[in-house]
């Protein structure tokens, strides 16, 4: 089930704010939250269930056990952590290591395994709460039901943002939810809905049919401009679940932090990726790139750890080449950056570090799309070699490409920061509200007249 659905939209999340608002005390509306999180997980793929409780029950076990044995604590946990990374390497890793094998080696590949919806993003929460309980900065979770209501809570469960305990430890027992957080809440998920199903959806069908189409027809400025809709497509539709994350959490009392800040006016890479998917970017940063020593380090090493970072990080977006190349490759321009070319881009026009940026994301969008890598190939040659587009044919080949492209300068408009703040006049808060109120209905009309819903970071 997901967030831009008939299902989730008209009968789950209705059904569930009432049982909630009409539960009595709190510990009836953290079993509602965590009945419906568990019904909300089980319900395209109900056997994998069983592995989240699994995961859940090894953090909770062996953090009541670094709380009881000190001597032990670090070993309990380095077998902690070794069954939480062992089940992820098992499930999304191990078939990706089977074939390379079989393919150098002629060894037989093992059967696939199926991906567990969202196992990348409830596992990292799940190490967060086990690493940052060893360092000392959160109390035990002696309850195991409520950390599986952190580990399970559905807004945030199938693709982020990844929420540490730390943020939501005090708002599982202690919340206090008020209208002014459900009103504000409920606008920021319409908002998400809306970049969802208008504006990622019919963008998306740039980029998917040009790449699947006759190079012959969409030449190289088709090439360029399905590298900007994929742009703009995974930005909707990444941000816009994170947005109906952020909103669904705060309806129900809970205060999750931002995970994008406006990251296509960004003018820099770096810069790129301090507004990119911030809960990833700064997970790394704290469980992996500072405990090897981060920047405090001699050069060389500071290199590997940067690269080891990075290479982690698109290694973790999905188990193929691509995403490791991509990884790289954001690896090696940060390390440029921080070595020389930083002090370059401060001293030129803010619009030409703009299309530095700009161009190079772009470019890194084409690598992580392209997971068949005769397909990048091609289209990265297309990109730079000239080949002229026949426009009438790539306009009579297909029309719901002309439809598509209308939605790209709203797209664009929509990526700045237009609206920062949130209403605190009476006055501003009814035009929100009434704003909001006619977009659902724009969204709900999109959503009944189409079955068109792909959503890119569904299995990660």
């Amino acid at each position: 089930m997901v967030f831009s659905s008939i299902t989730f939209v008209y009968a789950f999340f209705p059904l569930v704010a009432v049982a909630y608002y009409l539960s009595k005390n709190r510990v009836y509306r953290n079993v509602v939250l965590l009945l419906a999180s568990l019904l909300f997980y089980s319900w395209g793929e109900p056997r994998f269930l069983l592995l989240m409780l699994a995961a859940t029950l090894a953090a909770y076990c062996g953090g009541l056990l670094m709380e009881r044995s000190t001597a032990h604590k670090r070993l309990i946990l380095i077998v902690t952590v070794v069954l939480l990374v062992g089940n992820l390497f098992v499930f999304k890793y191990l078939n990706f290591f089977s074939e390379n094998l079989s393919a150098l080696f002629g060894w037989r590949a093992l059967p696939k395994l199926t991906l567990p919806i969202g196992i990348s993003f409830y596992t990292f929460q799940i190490l967060s709460y086990v690493i940052d309980l060893y360092r000392g900065e959160i109390r035990v979770q002696r309850n195991y039901f409520y950390l599986l209501l952190y580990v399970s809570f559905f807004p945030q469960l199938i693709a982020g943002p990844i929420v540490r305990y730390e943020t939501v430890e005090q708002e599982i027992l202690e919340r206090r939810e008020s209208i002014d957080d459900v009103a504000a809440g409920l606008r920021r998920f319409i908002l998400g809905l809306a970049k969802k199903v208008i504006l990622a959806n019919n963008i998306a069908r740039i980029a998917e049919t040009i790449y699947a189409g006759d190079s012959a027809v969409y030449g190289t400025a088709l090439y360029w401009l399905a590298a900007v809709a994929y742009a703009l497509q995974i930005y909707f539709d990444f941000s816009g679940y994170s947005d109906m994350a952020i909103g669904l959490g705060r309806m129900f009392g809970f205060h999750f932090l931002e995970n994008f800040d406006h990251p296509y006016t960004a003018l820099s890479i770096t810069d790129f990726w301090r507004r990119w998917h911030i809960s990833l970017s700064t997970w790394f940063r704290d469980y992996v790139y500072i405990p090897l020593g981060g920047n405090r380090v001699k050069k060389s090493r500071w290199i590997r750890n940067l690269l080891v970072v990075w290479a982690l990080t698109g290694f973790w977006h999905g188990a193929q080449w691509n995403f490791l190349f991509w990884g790289l490759y954001y690896g090696l321009l940060l390390l440029a950056e921080k070595l020389f070319l930083g002090r370059l881009l401060e001293r030129l026009p803010r619009a030409v570090r703009w299309l530095y940026t700009a161009f190079f994301v772009l470019i890194g969008w084409v690598l992580f799309n392209l997971t068949d890598f005769p397909s990048l190939c091609h289209a990265l040659k297309l990109m730079f070699v000239p080949q002229a587009t026949d426009w009438v044919a790539a306009a009579a080949t297909n029309v719901s490409l002309l439809k598509a492209v209308v939605y790209l300068p709203l797209g664009i408009v929509c990526c700045l920061p237009l609206l920062r703040r949130e209403p605190k006049s009476t006055k501003g808060i009814l035009l929100a509200d009434l704003a909001s109120g006619l977009l659902l209905i724009v969204c709900i009309v999109f959503i009944l007249s189409s079955s068109y819903n792909p959503f890119i970071y569904f299995r990660f």
